[in-house]
């Protein structure tokens, strides 16, 4: 089993905090209807293989909820489980886990859909030596979480926010005037941050070189195409792959040299793995 990294406890509070006053808002009123001192028993139950992710924030929103409610997790973030598991138990006031349980769960079932898609492609690409990255198209809110479910699938995280590093695209390029000069800018403007330039052919890829970028993003390149230019960098610079990546193409993809290839829909199409609070 292996720990990782969290975003911080701040960040995780605040989240769940928001996600409880969207849910309950002024009270549960379905679970009044249960008798405030009846004491219930739960499993949570996993139902189909999977990459778990989001204990943090499921045992935050417990916490919130009623810290009269015990838990006992039985995996922790990065196990992967298979369908049927028992993944956690809980023991405490009825009324308090039924409040809890959506709100858990909706955490739960997200981030772990991101861990168990990105294990996914990352077996895929086995035994090639380049990284799967993921992107900044997150669900508003959950940046640092999803991305967070990403490294619990084995994935690599892009920069966090368009804070962390530059990465030059078509509009930027426009409005710069040319590559070379946005690239000169970004060198002069901070140069501890990583430069990234996106390139849509050959010929903006030899621009790219000599303006010395410390990463090229190849977008919606062809993998015959990417293996020129692999060809022509010769390990000058790293090189990313992007644009209509999939699980039917990766490989081929994977296979052309490139150092890191970056997929959006480990964040952006996100189908919740199926998991279960069943009361005793």
């Amino acid at each position: 089993m292996t720990n990782f990294h969290t975003p911080v406890a701040d960040e995780i509070n605040g989240l769940v905090r928001y996600a409880i006053q969207e849910d309950v808002g002024s009270g549960d009123v379905t679970a009044q209807l249960i008798h405030a001192d009846t004491q219930a028993s739960a499993e949570l139950i996993c139902r189909e293989h999977v990459v778990i992710c989001g204990i943090p924030w499921a045992q935050e929103t417990i916490n919130q909820i009623d810290r009269k409610i015990k838990s006992k997790w039985l995996v922790v973030d990065g196990d992967k489980v298979e369908a049927h598991s028992v993944i956690a138990r809980f023991n405490g006031p009825a009324r308090s886990l039924l409040t809890a349980e959506r709100t858990m769960l909706n955490f739960l079932q997200t981030l772990s859909s991101v861990a168990t898609q990105t294990e996914i492609y990352v077996n895929a690409i086995k035994p090639h030596p380049v990284k799967i990255l993921d992107t900044r198209k997150t669900v508003p809110g959950l940046r640092h979480a999803e991305k967070y479910a990403v490294r619990c699938g084995g994935g690599y995280n892009h920069r966090m926010g368009l804070f962390e590093a530059f990465l030059i695209k078509e509009n930027h390029i426009r409005s710069a005037g040319s590559i070379t000069a946005a690239i000169q800018q970004a060198h002069q403007q901070d140069a501890n941050l990583m430069v990234e330039v996106e390139v849509e052919n050959l010929e903006q890829l030899d621009e790219a070189i000599a303006a010395k970028p410390d990463r090229i993003l190849l977008d919606n390149f062809t993998p015959d195409v990417i293996r020129n230019a692999v060809e022509i960098i010769q390990g000058r610079v790293e090189l990313e792959a992007s644009g209509n990546i999939t699980l039917d193409n990766i490989v081929e993809y994977a296979a052309t040299g490139v150092n890191y290839i970056s997929v959006g829909l480990l964040t952006k199409d996100v189908q919740a793995v199926d998991l279960s609070l069943l009361f005793k």
